[in-house]
């Protein structure tokens, strides 16, 4: 085997001290590891030069006796027999087979020269010749430059597999026994085991090989997600899935899966997957005679993908109505919250603020001006003679009053005030920028209206109300927090009130 390059040390070593330690330990100590001979290698890194050619494969492979056998077995085959004289040498044999069936058999004949004696192996070599087909035609299809490279990652995406397995015979028979379990479970389950996946492994594995730190770095990324912008990447980490729901018991429901993942990732290019699954069928029915492998069943492609969109368009159905619902519980449960948060700030019978909310607000905007060195008033009322009006009428025309006069103070003040009960017959308004005159002038309003109109009727009376009002402005005192301004205000209102009542009184005035 070739030496590795200093460049391939330095992965090496990394990936070594990536790998949990008992498993590096384990590995290394493994003395039946997967290897690849030399002309393997060189038939890689062929198959990742744009410009090798056939010859190229030839020359490289007539060095092996036993694979250069082993490739013209295979070009004289009945699939790739194209006249009656049979190819006698590995150029004939390579320029027969062509790039794919060349490198496939390679590495089929160098890693599994026994895969029907291990079912999963069995397995994971059909997975790995699947995915490696559709990364050819992928990379036809978006990158051509691109189709040895992406079709040689692909077909070494999963050899950690075959590392643990000959590391772990025992600890692995239960991980890959189930033919249907799904690969990113299985990749899970290897995570909550060794504390790593087999991308890991195989990145690991080649380079020990020696092979090309780009080729490591594909096999170890090869199941990070479509979300790429490196075609050739993309080409690599779409062949696996493809080739699990094309493998799969259920092919119509793995496909609409699919389909569902590649419409939600961005700028994914336009695939051609009919045309891609049409070629898979015929690729696949040849090299599994090739490399004596299960030969796959056959599926009509086109009418597969019909099924998958039919199939994935009842579960949009599906879900867009179930989201519906949710969405709908979600805002009905918002609205509730909403409801419920407003009545918790509002007195139920005047439906102003209650007087937490508005000893809250208050505390929020003294501190807000006190800052920014702005300016509030407060305007503390209470209603005259309530308790008369109460013992003469009932409490019941004492409510209707209450409530008239919360509707009157709501319909007088500005967007930005607040308005609320403060307790019994007391109520307060918070008015925001306005100095203690001005305030004045909307306490007027106040009392004007109040004189204008009835708080409630009885047998067709019009009781009128009059209040006492106490007007208290930020800048006009020196108050340490929001409580002494509310102070202020109410000692000015009940200055009115021992003064007869019916009027209004400014803090600070005499």
């Amino acid at each position: 085997m070739k030496s590795l390059s200093a460049v391939d040390k330095t992965r090496y070593v990394a990936l070594t001290e990536e790998l949990p330690l008992f498993v590096s330990k384990s590995l290394l100590q493994c003395s039946h590891l997967p290897t690849l001979p030399a002309v393997a290698l060189k038939i890689v890194e062929l198959a990742r030069t744009p410009a090798a050619t056939l010859h190229d494969y030839g020359q490289a492979v007539e060095f092996d006796t036993a694979l250069t056998t082993r490739l013209i077995s295979v070009a004289n085959s009945v699939h790739f027999m194209r006249s009656a004289q049979p190819v006698k040498t590995s150029l004939e044999a390579t320029q027969r087979l062509g790039l794919d069936a060349t490198l496939a058999t390679v590495l089929s004949f160098s890693l599994l020269r026994h895969t029907q004696e291990n079912a999963p192996q069995v397995r994971i070599w059909q997975r790995a010749i699947t995915s490696a087909i559709v990364a050819s035609r992928l990379a036809q299809q978006l990158c051509p430059a691109f189709r040895g490279s992406a079709f040689t990652a692909a077909l070494l995406q999963d050899i950690g597999i075959l590392a643990l397995q000959a590391a772990y015979p025992q600890e692995v028979e239960k991980l890959y026994a189930n033919s249907g379990t799904p690969h990113q479970q299985i990749a899970r389950a290897e995570r909550q085991h060794f504390g790593c996946d087999h991308t890991l492994v195989g990145a690991w594995l080649a380079a020990k090989w020696g092979m090309p730190t780009t080729l490591v770095d594909e096999i170890y990324q090869s199941h990070d997600g479509l979300l790429t912008d490196h075609l050739a990447t993309l080409c690599v980490r779409l062949s696996g899935p493809i080739a699990d729901a094309w493998l799969a018991v259920e092919p119509v429901s793995a496909f609409a899966t699919l389909l569902r993942q590649l419409t939600a990732v961005e700028n994914t290019p336009a695939l051609a997957l009919d045309n891609l699954l049409h070629h898979l069928q015929e690729d696949l029915a040849i090299l599994a005679d090739t490399l004596q492998l299960t030969h796959p069943i056959e599926m009509d492609s086109h009418a597969l993908l019909i099924e998958a969109q039919q199939l994935l368009f009842q579960h949009t159905l599906t879900l867009s109505a179930r989201l519906d619902e949710q969405n709908q519980r979600l805002e009905n449960l918002h609205q509730h919250y909403a409801a419920l948060e407003k009545q918790s700030r509002l007195d139920p019978l005047t439906q102003l603020a209650n007087r937490a909310w508005l000893e809250e607000q208050l505390r929020e905007r003294f501190a807000f001006c006190q800052e920014n060195d702005r300016t509030l008033s407060v305007v503390f009322i209470d209603l005259d003679h309530f308790k008369a009006l109460n013992d003469r009428y009932g409490h019941r025309t004492g409510d209707q009053v209450l409530e008239r006069f919360g509707y009157t103070l709501s319909s007088l003040i500005r967007a930005g005030d607040l308005a609320g009960r403060y307790g019994g017959e007391e109520f307060l308004i918070i008015l925001p920028d306005e100095t203690a005159q001005t305030a004045k002038l909307f306490s007027q309003r106040i009392t004007q209206h109040l004189q204008e109109q009835p708080m409630a009727n009885v047998d067709q009376k019009p009781i009128y109300v009059s209040v006492s009002i106490g007007v208290a402005c930020l800048c006009d005192g020196g108050f340490g927090n929001e409580r002494e301004l509310i102070d202020a205000a109410d000692k000015s209102m009940y200055f009115i009130k021992r003064s007869g009542r019916g009027g209004i009184a400014i803090y600070g005035e005499k």
